[in-house]
């Protein structure tokens, strides 16, 4: 007598529960991984790669930087940069588990003087923000996929970069730089100065390009 075999089950693989700073003075220091929906920590090569880029961009002046990161979830850009030496770094959270998890691991390194916590929307901060004149070299862009945000956000991050400044944006899709052309108040167009792929993230950064007055 032979019985039917029961279908072998997929496991889904469950999430890290915490990931490494790769580079700088908090290098290998973990960040933890809340378990929660809208959080989906960049890879390890992304970061490197990505870092490198802003490194060949930035270097001379590396140690000078602004940083912002609109949707910091773990942390990862933001404490990444700041090990590696930037001035200061923004992190905005409006997750109240992934902003608490945030401020203990800034504690737990000691980041306050060279870090900014602020719980709160992306949108609504960013608004803040350029309503108060605040500028930034770099701004980390990575918001849940679902959330339908660059178009949004975009045109608020050109009003929040300095000149010469750069965004990074991760998204489920590659970037259109003639579908993402309008620049707030200061009018321009977006330049896609490097791109990349990881599995279904796709990773860009941008310049720029503002209109003459």
């Amino acid at each position: 007598m032979t019985t039917a075999k029961k279908p072998l089950s997929v496991r889904r693989q469950a999430p890290p529960q915490s990931i490494r700073i790769i580079g700088g003075i908090w290098k290998r220091s973990l960040l933890p991984v809340s378990a929660l929906t809208d959080l989906r920590p960049t890879p390890v090569r992304v970061r490197e790669t990505v870092f490198n880029w802003l490194f060949h961009f930035f270097s001379a002046r590396w140690e000078t930087l602004e940083c912002l990161d609109l949707f910091a979830g773990t942390g990862a850009f933001g404490f990444e940069a700041a090990s590696r030496g930037v001035r200061h770094v923004t992190l905005v959270e409006r997750n109240r588990i992934a902003f608490e998890r945030l401020s203990a691991t800034c504690r737990k390194l000691d980041g306050e003087s060279r870090m900014t916590l602020l719980f709160g929307s992306a949108k609504q901060t960013a608004d803040r923000m350029v309503s108060q004149g605040i500028r930034f070299d770099i701004i980390f862009l990575d918001p849940p996929f679902q959330s339908d945000a660059l178009p949004t956000l975009l045109p608020v991050c050109a009003d929040l970069l300095k000149e010469g400044g750069m965004v990074y944006v991760e998204s489920p899709v590659p970037l259109d730089e003639n579908r993402h052309d309008a620049g707030g108040e200061r009018r321009g167009k977006w330049e896609i100065c490097r791109r990349g792929r990881a599995g279904r993230v796709c990773y860009h950064l941008l310049r720029m390009q503002y209109d003459a007055d």
